[in-house]
């Protein structure tokens, strides 16, 4: 029998799309959140001719009613963020239960903790931690995976972007909006000569290019740096970069480096709160943008003469329906038993490169 699945924060933005990814997999799993009034009429609607779904009242800022949610072996699926700062109670039930767990952060210093916090304990318990499964950052993870195969012992650097476009108007939820702005004054970090460095948001950039057209991109810590290195011996360097600041990206390169001081003043973080309150208020829960949005991720190897060995190009959805796809796909998968190994886990290492590849491919993710 598939394992329970378990899907925390079924009635935000990302969360209603991930249940209904869910739903046409063929999957009936307990939506959990600290409203049930929000969450019986979903459950009633994806429950269809079968009859509702589970439910279950459970509060991030609870942790005891997130643990109690979970047994071994299940598969906690969460989309409650800001992780950074919501996001402890549901990796900790997972970890300490021996479950399977998957979340939708883009947040660098959150997946950060996951892998170097949660996953020696997660190995220790047998849980299987997948953070960042979702738009952020399983294409860059796997088009970086096939680049790294194609260049064998010649891999001494490789870069990854990511770039939108087809959109107009808002294009991220509220709860992203809030996300990015809660880890600007945080840690990023990078792999620098073979090993994990701190390195500010936005200190370097990249350009490359994408449909015809050339795409510049700010540097990000992503999971590409923490789930990569060990698919390549000879792997000395790893960018991950956005191309998602239109004309600001100039301004937020020059900036970059003056971050890591900005965090040190008095006060620094209340007002990032304040400032993350106050886009939650303003902004629309959902994306309003108008046309088609697209994924384009790019990931280039170079050898140590700097001569490029290999490139694949990914092409895929919107952001939001990737991130609901990803999740549905490695939730049903990771029931059926289709996770190796325990603690923190890249998508590779979790479910190996040709089946992550056809995994993603149903999720709208393939070669451009």
């Amino acid at each position: 029998m598939p394992a329970r699945i378990v899907l925390l924060g079924a009635t935000g933005h990302t969360g209603g799309r991930t249940a209904a990814a869910l739903a046409a997999r063929g999957a009936r799993p307990v939506l959990a959140g600290r409203d049930p009034d929000r969450l019986v009429p979903l459950a009633d609607r994806l429950g269809g001719a079968a009859g509702p779904w589970e439910t279950a009242v459970a509060d991030v800022t609870d942790p005891a009613s997130v643990r109690a949610l979970l047994g071994a072996g299940d598969v906690l699926v969460t989309t409650v963020g800001p992780f950074q700062r919501l996001g402890e109670a549901a990796v900790a039930a997972a970890t300490d239960a021996g479950a399977v767990y998957l979340d939708s952060t883009g947040e660098p210093p959150f997946l950060r903790r996951v892998f170097e916090e949660f996953g020696p304990r997660a190995q220790a318990s047998g849980a299987a931690l997948l953070t960042a499964f979702g738009h952020d950052y399983v294409p860059g993870v796997l088009a970086g995976a096939l680049a790294l195969a194609e260049a064998g012992d010649r891999a001494h650097r490789l870069d990854v972007g990511y770039s939108l476009d087809g959109g107009r108007g808002q294009g991220f939820s509220r709860g992203t909006l809030v996300s990015l702005i809660g880890v600007l004054l945080e840690p990023g970090h990078a792999w620098r000569g073979g090993r994990l460095v701190e390195e500010p948001a936005g200190a370097r950039d990249w350009r490359f290019d994408v449909a015809g057209r050339t795409r510049r991109g700010l540097a990000v810590g992503g999971s590409e740096h923490l789930a990569l290195p060990g698919l390549s011996p000879s792997l000395r360097e790893i960018g991950v970069y956005l191309d998602w600041f239109g004309p600001a990206t100039p301004v937020a390169h020059r900036l970059a480096p003056l971050t890591p001081w900005l965090g040190r003043l008095p006060g620094a973080t209340a007002r990032v709160e304040q400032l993350a309150d106050l886009v939650g208020r303003r902004f629309a829960e959902a994306p309003t943008t108008q046309g088609e949005t697209r994924t384009h991720v790019v990931a280039e190897v170079r050898d140590a003469s700097g001569a490029r060995v290999a490139r694949v190009r990914l092409l895929g959805p919107d952001p939001y329906e990737l991130t609901a796809e990803l999740l549905a796909w490695g939730a049903v998968r990771a029931a059926g038993g289709g996770v190796t190994g325990a603690g923190a886990l890249g998508p590779v290492q979790a479910f190996g490169l040709e089946e992550l590849t056809a995994g993603a491919a149903t999720a709208g993710l393939r070669p451009a």
